[in-house]
This record gives structure tokens, C-alpha cells and sequence, in this order.
């Protein structure tokens, strides 16, 4: 009986480190069936190949087009946030990521990158808030929560004042 609960215990952690690399850790992709979709689009294949080479305006480019003929991926908008974010752009990235969190309010991206643009205007009790989203939203440690929880340390570090001492 204990190794067959070990063995269901096993399959179900597979189980779930699957989903994570499905889910694209690192912020992009919401959910691992809308990814497989997404990578059909030939724009949102470049525009992710894109992000890869930091290129952001060919980002915008491409995810604008996905945008434009589908207006509900909430990948494509949480990308085009992101790009603004690179670019500076903080007005544009916080419109696309609420944009992306609309269609999508469990987006694990949107939610990390979104907290990240808190921290980089100076918002840290913001940044919390997606934090603790990506708490409940996760249910055990995801890719997402641990980055931008890491992240709220650094910031912390760095500006005592502002984590409440």
C-alpha cells in the first residue's frame, strides 16, 4: 500500500512539473493548450522569437498583428506588455498586462510581470498584491510566484525605506 501511494505521489508530481514547462515559467503563456494554439500564428511564433533577441519593437510588431485578429489572447497582450516595459514605456506596459489580466484574471505571466513593473515605478505594496495572487492562483510554487517573490526581496534590499523598517 506505501509504495503504491508513493508511486500515485510520484505520478502526480510529474504531473504537475509537466504543466509548469507547459505553462511557459517564465511569464509568456497562460496556459498550455492557448500556447499550443498560439504557436500555429506565424506572428506569434516571430514575436516570441523576438523577445528572445530583445528585439521589442519587432515584438510590438508581431503581437499587435495577434492581437488585431484576436483580441482575446491574453499571451499576445501579456508579451506586448512586457515589450513596452523593456522599451520604458510603463503607461502602454501596465495598459497591455491589465488588458492580458481582463481576458485572463489567472494569468501567471501577467501577474509576474505586471508585479515587476510595480517594483520598477516604485509601487512595491502593488507588486505585493500580484504576489499574493500568484500565491492563490498557483496553489504549490510555480515558476512565476518564485520570481517575482525574489524579486520583491531584491527590491526590498535595495530600498530599505520602502519594506516598512
Amino acid at each position: 500500500m506505501r509504495s503504491a501511494c508513493m508511486c500515485l505521489l510520484f505520478m502526480f508530481s510529474l504531473a504537475m512539473s509537466e504543466a509548469c514547462v507547459a505553462d511557459g515559467s517564465g511569464g509568456g503563456w497562460s496556459s498550455g493548450g492557448k500556447a499550443q494554439a498560439a504557436t500555429s500564428d506565424p506572428d506569434f511564433r516571430d514575436g516570441v522569437a523576438a523577445v528572445e533577441r530583445k528585439s521589442w519593437s519587432e515584438v510590438i510588431d508581431h503581437m499587435g498583428a495577434v492581437v488585431r485578429r484576436d483580441a482575446k489572447n491574453a499571451d499576445a497582450w501579456n508579451y506586448l506588455g512586457y515589450a513596452y516595459r523593456q522599451l520604458g514605456d510603463m503607461d502602454n506596459s501596465f495598459k497591455h498586462y491589465e488588458t492580458a489580466l481582463q481576458i485572463n484574471p489567472t494569468h501567471r505571466g501577467a501577474h509576474e510581470y505586471m508585479g515587476e513593473a510595480y517594483l520598477q515605478v516604485g509601487n512595491l505594496a502593488q507588486a505585493e498584491e500580484h504576489l499574493k495572487a500568484l500565491d492563490t492562483i498557483c496553489r504549490l510554487p510555480c515558476q512565476e510566484y518564485s520570481d517575482l517573490k525574489a524579486r520583491i526581496a531584491a527590491y526590498k534590499t535595495s530600498h530599505p525605506s520602502a519594506a516598512g523598517g
